[in-house]
């Protein structure tokens, strides 16, 4: 397995949580981290900024840029994007990782509510796999890892929340597609890798403190494990495994992760399974 040094990775949605956790993971290998995200000032009730997310990833071994994002922009994605591989000479790895929720039912989702999701996610992962693919065709490894669940159409993932389920189903259908329309060749036959990734736990996030009981954020895992296992599928070469649908816990589990209590919020609490799975 190779390393992350010096490769150039985009992350969306960094400036704090899974993609804050992503980027200080990829910086102690010597990554170059292009942290993403809306919040450039500190916020009332989340901590983090783009700001300390890159000191932290320069602390922790690795190269930062900072760029304040709204992904729901396309001429701001275009120029973060060329900002980035002009700053570190190009983009090794994308992952996208922003994302909106509301577990609302049909008629209590304002079209508001229902465009902010669309846009933040299956959207953005479409116009930033787009702005990221002719930098990503010159890399010599590259990925694209998009955080979102397994293709699943059964009707009980959608009937509780619509509008929600559209929108991660549309980032993983954007997966399906990109993964074969880039497909990974490998042997100088170039080609991107392109997969999903997905707790099989619910992940000690703002989404989960502020949309669930305080008894799933003790039920939760670290957003350290997503952050483990990123690392090992984007250390592979990118013709080992292209349009798949990995899910944390069996990732570390192949690479020979046995204890899983370290990422536990609350060690010995039975953990609540994520949504869409099962």
């Amino acid at each position: 397995m190779s390393t992350l040094r010096d490769k150039v990775i985009f992350i969306s949605g960094s400036s704090r949580g899974i993609g804050r956790e992503v980027a200080i993971r990829c910086a102690r290998d010597g990554a170059k981290v292009i942290i993403t995200g809306k919040t450039a000032e500190p916020h009332a009730k989340l901590p983090g900024t783009i700001h300390s997310v890159a000191e932290e990833v320069v602390q922790a071994g690795g190269q930062a840029l900072a760029i304040q994002l709204d992904v729901r922009d396309e001429r701001a994605i275009q120029d973060a994007v060329a900002q980035a591989a002009t700053h570190f000479g190009g983009i090794d790895i994308l992952v996208n990782n922003a994302s909106a929720i509301s577990l609302t039912p049909t008629l209590e989702t304002p079209a508001r509510r229902l465009d902010l999701m669309w846009d933040v996610n299956m959207r953005a992962t479409f116009l930033l796999s787009q702005a990221c693919i002719p930098h990503l065709q010159r890399a010599a490894n590259p990925h694209i890892l998009t955080f979102s669940p397994p293709l699943n159409f059964d009707a009980k993932w959608f009937a509780p929340h619509l509008a929600y389920s559209m929108s991660k189903f549309g980032m993983s259908l954007c997966t399906l597609g990109l993964a074969r329309e880039f497909a990974a060749k490998g042997a100088d036959g170039k080609g991107i890798a392109v997969n999903c990734l997905w707790p099989r736990t619910t992940i000690a996030t703002a989404a989960i403190e502020f949309n669930f009981p305080e008894a799933i954020l003790r039920a939760s895992r670290k957003p350290a494990i997503m952050a483990d296992a990123a690392y090992q599928i984007l250390t592979q070469p990118y013709a080992a495994a292209t349009g798949q649908y990995f899910l944390d816990e069996d990732v570390l589990r192949g690479a020979g992760v046995s204890d899983f209590e370290k990422y536990a919020v609350s060690p010995g609490t039975p953990l609540f399974g994520d949504l869409f799975l099962g």
